[in-house]
């Protein structure tokens, strides 16, 4: 399956219209239509807040079957760091290693490293080229979409590295194809923990050679592990990863790894919107060097992939590395320099809110907009199945159709 449009899809059957979804979602992507929620896709950013949301169970992530794994020769599986803090009584990561190898994945090579040598990378960076300030982290695609659909003036300040994931890929990749092993042979699995990485992934809309083979889900993983791992008396050391990789699964663990005295992190999407409007209208200019923003509460363990309380797991984590002695990994240790790690191209911005593509026809929508907000009461209620009374008047600027608003017709 390959995953282009849609990581989050609605069950009709099981949706009960109530609205929460749609009072959830950051970019005012759903409406409700005859009493059943409907997915704006053009405006979706795939954070699963949906699906965190929903009463129903009617929102659905979407990811690769683990069935195509075995349509490959030679498979690889790619840990998120946030795998580790699902496990109960974890005090070794070689047993989720080990465990991924008895699944029948011929090699595991773990995201935490990969964000070990991004992190690297940013310091470098950040010492020898003139970034805008603040530096924005593109590690979570969420973030980064939402950047691109509703605050694109901030576009500049994105770090342009790839994210963790997408490195780990290329350099798992690379090495395997230095040993010999045939391109086509090669299976490249990342283990998400949220529909975003599974959209961004399979959408590689920053780079000009995909090497994810398919997405996998974290929970899926999860319960297929655990079997495994139960049967592992001694694992091998197979670990490269330190506690810096291991922290990028929960907030603040890639600005902390940065070593910077002056950053900022934050978590959920109301957070996020109040700090990206903070942002675009300049005032937080000078009062950070690097900001760090993950779409899922508490950062990567808060992802909708996963099947453990999000602070349980952040805990695990905090203690599993500093179990973990390992020193951060470099990117002279992997012979790696800068140009491996920056995008290709970057992305684009959205047009999925502009009024019209014609700036004429898009001011005069515009009048018609604020024609109509003039006749809504403001309140934002959701009872005309929209968001917002802006978004209503859009709706019915941009669709045809009349106002259809309950206060209008008791004042009638």
């Amino acid at each position: 399956m390959a995953v282009t449009l849609k990581t989050v899809v609605l069950d009709r059957e099981k949706c009960i219209g109530c609205i929460t979804c749609m009072r959830r979602c950051p970019t005012e992507a759903i409406r409700i239509e005859n009493g059943k929620a409907k997915i704006l896709y053009d405006k979706c950013i795939n954070c699963g807040e949906c699906v965190r949301s929903c009463k129903g169970r009617a929102k659905r992530p979407v990811y690769d079957s683990f069935d195509l794994v075995g349509s490959y020769r030679y498979k690889i599986a790619l840990p998120s760091p946030s795998l580790f803090g699902q496990f109960n009584n974890l005090d070794d990561p070689n047993y989720v290693l080990e465990g991924l190898l008895a699944l029948g994945f011929d090699e595991v090579f773990e995201v935490g490293l990969a964000a070990e040598l991004v992190t690297d990378c940013t310091k470098k960076l950040m010492e020898n080229k003139d970034l805008v300030r603040p530096v924005i982290s593109t590690a979570c695609p969420a973030v980064a979409e939402l950047i691109m659909l509703k605050f694109p003036e901030l576009a500049d300040h994105m770090l342009p590295i790839y994210a963790p994931a997408k490195i780990a890929a290329k350099l798992a990749k690379k090495q395997a194809l230095e040993r010999g092993i045939p391109a086509d042979d090669i299976g490249i699995f990342f283990i998400s923990p949220c529909p975003a990485k599974v959209y961004s992934l399979h959408k590689e809309e920053v780079s000009n050679e995909k090497y994810i083979s398919g997405v996998l889900s974290q929970s899926d993983i999860y319960f297929r592990l655990v079997e495994k791992m139960n049967k592992i008396t001694s694992p091998r050391k197979l670990g490269k990863c330190g506690y810096s990789g291991i922290g990028w699964g929960s907030s603040g663990g890639e600005s902390n790894s940065l070593g910077l005295g002056n950053y900022i992190h934050c978590s959920g999407t109301r957070n996020i919107l109040g700090l990206l409007r903070e942002l675009g209208d300049g005032k937080l200019d000078g009062g950070a060097d690097f900001v760090e923003m993950n779409m899922c509460p508490g950062g990567c363990v808060g992802g909708v992939l996963n099947v453990e309380n999000p602070f349980i797991a952040r805990n695990r984590m905090r203690q599993l590395a500093e179990r973990m002695k390992i020193p951060p990994a470099k990117m002279e240790d992997y012979g790696l320099d800068e140009n491996f790690f920056i995008w290709d191209r970057a992305p684009e911005p959205s047009t999925a809110f502009q009024l019209d593509k014609n700036r004429f026809v898009a001011m005069q929508k515009l009048m018609k907009v604020e024609e109509y907000l003039k006749k809504l009461p403001g309140i934002d209620c959701g009872a005309c199945g929209a968001p917002s009374c802006r978004c209503h008047a859009e709706d019915v600027v941009q669709k045809g159709g009349k106002l259809d608003c309950v206060r209008l017709e008791e004042t009638k």
